[in-house]
């Protein structure tokens, strides 16, 4: 549930993909956000959800978690950064489950658990025994949800809508060919600082 720093470049990945959608659309590349409704799966300690509503003030976020508990650390952590009025939360699995959120989104970010169980004995102490299993594991193999993910993004992004996510060291192989389907453009991957495929993202045709 900790943010580690390669989660910043989710955030850049989706406000330059925002910028570059304006730009095409005629519109100024500084911009507030407004009218945009942008949803956070699996959100964690919230920073993702926050960073965004700080950078787009005129933006409407929306946020999912499926441990209450974290969504209590998430909710605490929003009000801290005074944006907890333009977050909505709700504790679900992934996206279908918030039946109370709007249907279509402009973007949809995920930091989701994408670690193997296989993998457990080769993580740091510090992880291992004291970040949540729920935070950390994505199955077996540790990309097993973002099979769901994509197809709740193309389920639920307005057309044009853009779609990020974060990956594991060694998820893209099994990630990317989910992407390689008529729904979607602009597929692109960006790499952190160690020159892992960090970022995924894509738009909804």
């Amino acid at each position: 549930m900790i943010p580690r720093p390669e989660t910043e470049h989710v955030i850049e990945v989706a406000l330059d993909r925002l910028a570059v959608r304006e730009i095409r659309a005629g519109r100024k590349q500084t911009f507030s956000g407004e009218g945009l409704e942008i949803a956070d799966v699996g959100t964690g300690s919230g920073c993702i959800a926050i960073a965004l509503a700080k950078e787009l003030p005129g933006a409407t976020i929306y946020a999912t978690e499926i441990s209450n508990a974290a969504l209590a650390v998430a909710r605490r952590n929003a009000a801290l950064h005074s944006v907890s009025d333009r977050i909505h939360w709700a504790e679900a699995n992934l996206l279908d489950e918030a039946s109370e959120f709007s249907p279509f989104f402009d973007l949809i970010v995920s930091n989701p658990p994408y670690i193997g169980r296989r993998e457990a004995a080769t993580l740091m102490r510090e992880v291992r025994d004291h970040e949540p299993e729920i935070a950390l594991y994505g199955g077996e193999e540790g990309y097993e949800l973002y099979a769901d993910l994509i197809a709740q993004g193309a389920a639920h992004l307005k057309p044009g809508g853009i779609l990020v996510l974060e990956l594991g060291h060694d998820s893209l192989r099994a990630v990317e060919p989910l992407l390689d389907a008529p729904t979607w453009t602009n597929v692109g991957v960006t790499n952190d600082l160690a020159g892992i495929p960090r970022v995924v993202a894509a738009e909804r045709l």
